[in-house]
């Protein structure tokens, strides 16, 4: 199994992101000895240059859920870790990782599901239960219980496609991945770059956020993903489409990304003839909007690939999309911009 696909499979919720933070110090220690996991968690890896600072970050966490009470037989009502449709939870299988490490498998229904009744509403947050199979008494025995985390058990694999990778936390495993395949393939660089992995981005961009406080850099990349939007009635006028390219943020619901940065990117598409989209959307944001408040403003922009069924159990990529992105950012770096307002 492939990097992108051993990084989806790892199970780390927001608040929980300790497993693909080793895993990610394991495969970095062999390119980079400079590297170092600050007080909230955030992992920080620096590539000495003698150009410009410079900032790279995807976020190592993904949604999940929590245990908000269980039952005398057992049975679990759950809270959301990020932003979740209940619907897409429905028959999910997920896992329960204990403190120690042990693993609990369960089921997410609900009371009317589980009883075989007809389904006449969509369901909501406080509707859904997770079945393990075990009681209170067993699972406490277990050390499972309130504040538990729970995560979705979908192992990565390819569809019709070897390029289409399937699976659990593509968001934003795949930024993980790029920012990894970048820290391997530079070896020396006219940038002194950061690459910064943070946690708990789903649940409010807090890793961003800390992160920036003892780095200065004078420009900054978000490596993300969007929401594909080529699967609906209208989808020839879709604008992120999977296998015609990476995207470039201009606009998001809380974002006005650096149009200096911005004009770069599609130079660099342009003259590598990468296909490159263009995003302008009102839903989310990403750890760029707390970057680029920071510090008294840093021109920040974001640089993705785009997924369908983003924050569910199973999402869908493209390789081709990501091979493409790390294409420009390693360019990018090579031949750092003069930012301008």
């Amino acid at each position: 199994m492939d990097v992108l696909m051993e990084l989806m499979d790892i199970l780390s919720v927001s608040g929980n992101e300790n497993a693909v933070r080793s895993y990610l110090i394991k495969k970095i220690k062999p390119h980079c000895k400079d590297f170092k996991v600050d007080k909230f968690g955030n992992l920080i890896v620096h590539k000495k240059g003698k150009g410009p600072s410079v900032m790279l970050v995807a976020h190592m966490d993904e949604i999940g859920l929590i245990v908000k009470s269980i039952s005398k037989l057992g049975i679990m009502h759950v809270s959301m870790i990020g932003g979740i449709e209940p619907i897409a939870c429905m028959n999910q299988k997920v896992v329960l990782v204990t403190k120690s490490g042990k693993k609990i498998k369960g089921v997410i229904s609900t009371a009317n599901l589980s009883d075989g009744e007809e389904q006449k509403e969509l369901p909501k947050t406080e509707d859904l239960i997770v079945d393990t199979g075990l009681s209170k008494s067993e699972l406490q025995k277990l050390e499972a219980g309130i504040g538990t985390f729970l995560q979705f058990e979908q192992k990565t694999d390819t569809l019709g496609s070897k390029d289409i990778v399937c699976g659990k936390a593509a968001d934003d495993r795949v930024g993980c991945y790029i920012l990894l395949e970048l820290i391997h393939r530079i070896k020396t660089s006219s940038s002194d770059i950061y690459f910064v992995f943070t946690v708990q981005e789903e649940v409010g961009l807090y890793g961003a956020r800390t992160s920036i406080y003892n780095l200065n850099p004078e420009w900054s990349v978000v490596v993300d993903v969007t929401q594909a939007d080529d699967i609906c009635e209208d989808w020839h006028d879709g604008t992120r489409l999977l296998g015609y390219g990476p995207t470039l943020t201009i606009m998001d619901v809380e974002l006005l990304s650096n149009p200096c940065l911005n004009d770069n990117i599609k130079a660099i598409a342009k003259r590598k003839k990468i296909p490159l989209q263009l995003e302008v959307t009102n839903k989310g944001t990403t750890d760029a909007l707390e970057i680029s408040l920071s510090k008294g403003g840093i021109p920040t922009t974001v640089l993705g690939v785009p997924v369908r069924n983003l924050h569910s159990g199973v999402s869908v990529v493209h390789r081709k999309d990501i091979e493409n992105a790390i294409k420009i950012i390693e360019d990018l770096l090579k031949h750092p911009p003069k930012i301008c307002i």
